[in-house]
């Protein structure tokens, strides 16, 4: 069995060992049910999940309501376990196209006062540019979060989706608590560089992607259609060819699965779990049903050829197609 409890590195705060990632709740997956979100909210806190991760940018302000919601209406004791942890600084337009990212100290005391006021709290646990802003020195955007962290609305700093260099400026201005970036069986890249420098600098992981959005689930099938405002309608890796590949990849991790007496998700989170103490995987449940699902990867352990076996049926770059479309991609610092 996993351990329940881990640290967001050396400075942060103590969670447990599975996050729950809240952008699918607003839209970015296809339609949702408000009632079932805040239901799995619910559940997640009852379960003992702590840390909540949520984005002033998804659906536009959406998920930070919903989020606020559900925490007014839980039990006491389970919302004062809740950790928040927000990302900022994504733009977009009214018809919710993307328009860039905003790092500016005044902008980052300005979107921090919307996400209180939204979120219905007097702090923000963690507090985490989305993206790297390319016209603002990366010192000034984490300054600006440091003078939040003095007056006490901001308790940690994190960072998202950044490379080595810019993770030691970060680290080098003000305590980093944790990166947050995509890690999964078909999202090695970190392993290369990032980890090693998180590993050195005392930073911990929130790993999102963990289930590359329902790609190596289990649960996606060849014929699935998405509408147009669902992120993987867009997404190299669910398109044509690179899909019927990586379901391949998904088969052959089927097999494991089944010989573990577990579900193909379940072994994916369990692999991202074994990576280190210090890496939190957030699975973005959208229902109970799915959120029972991911909690049972606690309850998986895999042994070294587990692991060998795992590593034979989906090798690190296995998978067909980027992680994201071209545009997105260049507005990676981290895959820079």
């Amino acid at each position: 069995m996993t351990t329940r409890t881990r640290n967001l590195g050396t400075t942060g705060p103590r969670v447990f060992s599975l996050g729950l990632g809240c952008m699918g709740m607003s839209g970015m997956y296809g339609e949702t049910d408000r009632a079932e979100s805040i239901a799995t909210l619910h559940a997640a806190l009852e379960a003992g999940v702590t840390l909540l991760d949520t984005g002033d940018f998804y659906g536009m302000g959406h998920n930070e309501l919903l989020v606020g919601e559900a925490l007014r209406t839980a039990p006491a004791a389970l919302r004062e376990n809740a950790l928040l942890s927000v990302k900022f600084g994504a733009l977009r337009d009214p018809a919710g196209d993307w328009a860039g990212f905003d790092g500016r100290p005044a902008a980052v005391k300005n979107f921090a006062s919307y996400t209180l006021q939204r979120l219905g709290v007097d702090h923000i646990d963690v507090y985490r540019p989305a993206r790297l802003d390319p016209d603002v020195p990366i010192e000034e955007t984490v300054g600006a979060i440091a003078e939040l962290v003095e007056k006490g609305y901001v308790r940690h700093i994190g960072l998202s989706e950044v490379g080595p260099d810019t993770i030691r400026r970060a680290a080098a201005t003000a305590p980093i608590a944790d990166l947050q970036i995509e890690y999964a069986l078909i999202s090695r890249g970190p392993e290369r560089e990032i980890l090693p420098t998180l590993r050195e600098l005392g930073i911990a992981v929130t790993a999102y992607g963990v289930l590359s959005r329902g790609l190596i689930s289990g649960h996606l099938t060849a014929g699935r259609e998405f509408a147009a405002h669902d992120f993987r309608a867009h997404s190299p890796r669910f398109q044509g060819e690179n899909l019927q590949h990586n379901l391949t990849l998904v088969e052959s991790l089927r097999k494991i699965a089944e010989q573990k007496g577990a579900t193909v998700a379940q072994i994916a989170i369990a692999w991202v779990l074994s990576r280190g103490e210090d890496i939190v995987p957030l699975v973005g449940a959208r229902t109970r049903e799915r959120l029972g699902e991911a909690l049972g990867a606690l309850d998986v352990t895999l042994d070294a050829a587990d692991l060998d076996a795992i590593e034979a049926a989906v090798p690190a770059d296995a998978a067909a197609g980027e992680r994201y479309a071209p545009a997105q991609m260049a507005m990676l610092d981290s895959e820079r």
